[in-house]
């Protein structure tokens, strides 16, 4: 299976359009799986930027002795 991937918005009537180049590798009749791939909502990504700045905040001088190894 391979797989094609395009950013797209949903219009009035609630529906993806495919553009025209991606839409000519697929047959009409073609049966395709949707995957629909959200961006995190910001309360996700304030969590994981919170995550990194405190684990950074761990890291001490002395640990930059491993970064060489």
């Amino acid at each position: 299976m391979r797989s094609l991937e395009f950013e797209a918005k949903l219009d009035s009537g609630a529906t993806l359009k495919v553009p025209d180049d991606f839409a000519a590798q697929i047959g009409t009749d073609q049966p395709v799986r949707v995957i629909l791939v959200l961006p995190d909502s910001t309360e996700e990504q304030d969590w994981r930027r919170l995550a990194t700045e405190q684990f950074l905040r761990s890291y001490a001088a002395g640990d930059s002795i491993y970064d060489n190894v």
